[in-house]
C-alpha cells in the first residue's frame, strides 16, 4: 500500500500537515500540490483547529519540482502549463489568505518552490543546517509565482541578488533577509514550534488573528492578485523556451550547463 503524500493530525487545537514524500526529498508535483492545498483548506474548516503547522518528513523540507514533473512540463501545451501554474498559485495563495495562522517548521533544505512554500507561511522556524534558495535561473526557468510573495518579505535589492544568482543561502541569511522568523536548533525546533503555536491558541482571539492576517494581506499590496495573474502567464510561457528545455535536459542527465 502506497503511503499518503500528505499526513494530517490535530492535537491541542494545532493541526499538523506533513509532506510525506521523503524518498523524493519531498519534491513537488501536481498531485502533491493539490493535496497540500486541499489539506490546508480542510484545516481551515476544522472547528477543532486554531493554528496550522506545515512540516515535512525526512531530511529535506522540499527540493522543489519533481524530476518526472520537470520532464512532463517539456511536453505540455501552453494551456496545460497555464493550468499547472494556476495550481501552484492556488497553493501559495491558499496559505497566504487562509483565515488561520500557518507556521512552517523547516528541518531541512528548502529549494526553489520548496523555498517559496517555506517563506510564504505566516511564521517560519528553521534549523540552522537548512539551506534556502531560488535556483530556477540555473535551469533556464523563472521563480515567477514565488517572486510575488518574496518581494513582500524582503527588499528589491535582496530579491534581485538571490533571484538573479540562484545561490543557496543559510537559514541565518534567510533570517537576515527577512524571509523567516526564527532559527532554532534541531533538537529544540519541535518544542519551540509547539510552544509558539500553543501561545497563539491560548493567548490570542481566533477572530483577531484572522482579521489581523486579512488586514496585513489586503493592505500591504492590493495589487497582489494582478501580479500573480501575470506571474502565472510568465510561468507558462517560459516553459516553452529553448533555455528551459536545455536546462531541464542537462539537469536530468546531470550535465553541467554552459549558458
Amino acid at each position: 500500500m502506497t503511503a499518503p503524500l500528505v499526513l494530517y493530525s490535530v492535537e491541542q487545537r494545532i493541526a499538523t500537515i506533513s509532506i510525506n514524500r521523503p524518498e523524493k526529498r519531498n519534491a513537488l508535483n501536481p498531485e502533491l500540490v493539490s493535496l497540500l492545498t486541499e489539506t490546508l483548506i480542510r484545516a481551515s474548516e476544522d472547528d477543532e483547529v486554531k493554528v496550522i503547522v506545515l512540516r515535512a518528513n525526512g531530511t529535506t523540507f522540499s527540493a522543489g519540482a519533481d524530476l518526472a514533473y520537470l520532464q512532463q512540463l517539456q511536453q505540455n501545451t501552453y494551456e496545460e502549463n497555464l493550468a499547472d501554474s494556476e495550481n501552484l498559485k492556488r497553493l501559495f495563495t491558499t496559505i497566504y489568505y487562509l483565515p488561520k495562522v500557518v507556521i512552517a517548521q523547516v528541518e531541512g533544505h528548502a529549494i526553489a518552490g520548496g523555498c517559496g512554500l517555506a517563506t510564504v507561511c505566516d511564521i517560519t522556524f528553521s534549523v540552522p543546517e537548512a539551506s534556502f534558495g531560488y535556483t530556477e535561473v540555473k535551469l533556464g526557468f523563472v521563480p515567477a509565482i514565488v517572486s510575488c510573495f518574496l518581494l513582500r518579505k524582503t527588499s528589491e535589492t535582496i530579491a534581485k541578488r538571490i533571484l538573479y544568482t540562484g545561490e543557496l543561502f543559510s537559514a541565518q541569511q534567510a533570517f537576515d533577509y527577512g524571509l523567516i522568523t526564527f532559527v532554532t536548533n534541531k533538537e529544540d525546533i519541535h518544542l519551540k514550534v509547539k510552544e509558539f503555536a500553543l501561545s497563539l491558541c491560548t493567548e490570542a482571539s481566533a477572530n483577531s488573528l484572522m482579521v489581523t492576517k486579512q488586514l496585513i494581506g489586503q493592505t500591504t499590496n492590493p495589487e497582489l492578485e494582478n501580479s500573480l495573474s501575470l506571474a502565472v502567464q510568465i510561468n507558462a510561457r517560459v516553459r516553452e523556451s529553448a533555455d528551459f528545455k536545455k536546462g531541464v535536459a542537462a539537469f536530468i542527465s546531470k550535465e553541467k550547463i554552459n549558458w
